[in-house]
């Protein structure tokens, strides 16, 4: 009897019966398949967004005159400007200031508005930055970028309220595909139009605007992207928030399952008998247990689960996790710009923004179809947990092997951009390695949504988890960056202790990824 009351109930949350429509939640079969379709449509605009300006972002910083022409400081006001990836430093401060936020507004309103309101100033965001000629200007559209953007722990929030056990890794493997896809096209838009005066002067040399704004075209293209999402999920997007309605329990219903279903997980295994007490996704080690479920007078939002409900080890130990991952590829991100891009004298390899584009173009298509393909494939074969250390542990693969790829273009190289085979060899290496990340993203958000301890409070464990990443984010980028410019400054001291001092940003960025590994550990081994 318990089991099938709590298979019902399970059925009823996540709306996949298909009999009578009064137990369902808000959302029905239809709503949930078009919701699971449109949501993950939305992320590609974020990452489209920001990863346009990498080709470009380094030159664009050079030619507003604030590093005085000193090379060495690029790395710094590129480190506020951009990470080269999902946003920037500034970008990720203001969304942990606002992601809190945005969870509890779609609590209030609903995912549906929170979401649209995103993209559409994700658009007006991205023509600002292409309109920027001061640097102040640039920070300022960033900062709007990141407050737009901080509804993206709603969108999560989303695909918990839509999956269950039986569905949720596909439904989470939309969202680094869909980030990929955002990652592809955007560097090869941003290397293919950037400066279009100078690269096609017949067509754009004669017009003045395109000379005082030479990086206004491709924001203009990525802006095109999130208007293209608002309308495409304005008509397919439903509303997934769960009623709100008070429904007070009565002195027969309140059993300990009706006080377990308003504090359960949200996503869960339904149970096979009676004595199957595991209810919930994580199958969690002995040292994380689930909190105690205290008798409450009413059932779903009425009881008002507070802050204080997620910082319990069940949430705390994913989200330390997530901390980790989106540090250290958010370091990644902003170094391979800056480095690829960087003279061979100082470290780098001295790529033109249009090749930093299309390097980083192709590694979106090839890791788009990867992710599609194998992913399901590796979580079977080595485990959740053990897919995700692997991922951390190619994070310090591709970061320890910037110094190798300098030495090879220095012994190959000509200097004017080509790279010898030996070079491309090691950058496909890099950015191959680097795929496992993504993957480990996928379960790192399954963890996440898994650990929420009631349906009542996955906004605010998504919530929690977005503000420990923009936290995290947003500090790596200024970071990594200055990290890389003050070896560069150690290096010129010559001896013994310059050339080690010109490889501090290696050593730091392969010692984080070792201590992630192993905290990787503290993870559930399986969901």
């Amino acid at each position: 009897m318990a089991a099938n009351r709590r298979e019902h109930s399970l059925e009823r949350l996540i709306s996949n019966d298909e009999g009578d429509d009064t137990t369902s939640s808000s959302c029905g079969d239809s709503d949930t398949t078009d919701s699971a379709i449109f949501s993950p449509t939305l992320s590609p605009s974020s990452n489209f967004t920001a990863t346009v300006i990498y080709p470009f972002v380094n030159d664009l910083i050079r030619s507003l005159g604030v590093t005085g022409g000193d090379e060495k400081r690029t790395g710094y006001y590129v480190g506020i400007v951009c990470n080269s990836c999902p946003k920037e430093s500034v970008f990720y401060a203001t969304e942990a200031l606002t992601v809190m936020h945005w969870g509890s507004a779609s609590d209030s309103i609903g995912r549906r508005p929170i979401l649209l309101g995103g993209v559409a100033g994700l658009a007006l965001a991205m023509v600002g930055f292409g309109m920027s000629r001061q640097y102040w200007m640039l920070i300022f559209s960033r900062c709007m970028q990141g407050v737009f953007n901080g509804n993206i722990g709603v969108m999560k929030s989303v695909m918990g309220e839509i999956t269950d056990s039986t569905n949720a890794a596909q439904a989470f493997s939309f969202l680094p595909i869909a980030w990929s896809i955002g990652s592809t096209v955007g560097p090869f838009i941003g290397g293919a139009f950037a400066d279009p005066a100078e690269r096609w002067p017949r067509l754009f040399g004669k017009i003045q605007f395109f000379q005082t704004y030479p990086y206004f075209l491709p924001c203009f293209v990525a802006a095109l992207v999130p208007i293209c999402a608002f309308f495409f999920a304005f008509l397919g997007l439903k509303e997934t928030l769960p009623p709100t309605e008070i429904t007070p329990c009565s002195p027969n219903q309140k059993t300990d399952f009706d006080r377990e279903s308003c504090r359960a997980p949200l996503i869960q295994h339904p149970s096979s008998s009676p004595a199957d007490t595991n209810y919930g996704t994580l199958t969690r080690p002995t040292s994380i247990q689930d909190p105690p479920l205290s008798p409450s007078p009413t059932c779903g939002p009425s009881s008002k689960p507070s802050f204080r409900d997620v910082l319990i080890p069940q949430v705390l130990i994913p989200v330390s996790n997530f901390a980790f991952l989106a540090f250290l590829d958010q370091s990644f991100l902003v170094l391979v710009p800056l480095i690829y891009s960087t003279p061979l004298e100082h470290g780098g390899l001295d790529l033109p923004p249009s090749t930093i584009g299309s390097i980083l173009g192709g590694w979106g298509v090839l890791n788009g179809f990867v992710q599609v393909f194998l992913f399901p494939r590796l979580r079977k074969w080595v485990g959740h947990r053990n897919l995700y250390v692997s991922g951390i542990i190619a994070l310090g693969i591709g970061l320890g092997m910037f110094p190798l790829l300098n030495w090879l273009a220095k012994m190959e190289g000509d200097g004017d951009g080509t790279l010898g085979v030996f070079v491309w060899c090691g950058i496909a290496v890099q950015l191959g390695v680097y795929m496992l990340t993504y993957m480990s993203y996928a379960c790192m958000f399954m963890y996440i949504s898994a650990s929420a301890p009631s349906r009542f409070l996955l906004g605010t464990t998504n919530g929690l988890a977005q503000l420990t990443a923009s936290s995290v984010r947003a500090a790596a980028p200024t970071t990594a960056s200055s990290l890389f410019s003050l070896s560069l400054e150690l290096r010129t001291l010559g001896g013994l202790s310059g050339f080690l001092g010109g490889y501090l940003v290696y050593a730091v960025f392969v010692s984080i990824p070792a201590v992630a590994a192993l905290w990787g550990f503290t993870l559930p081994s399986e969901i």
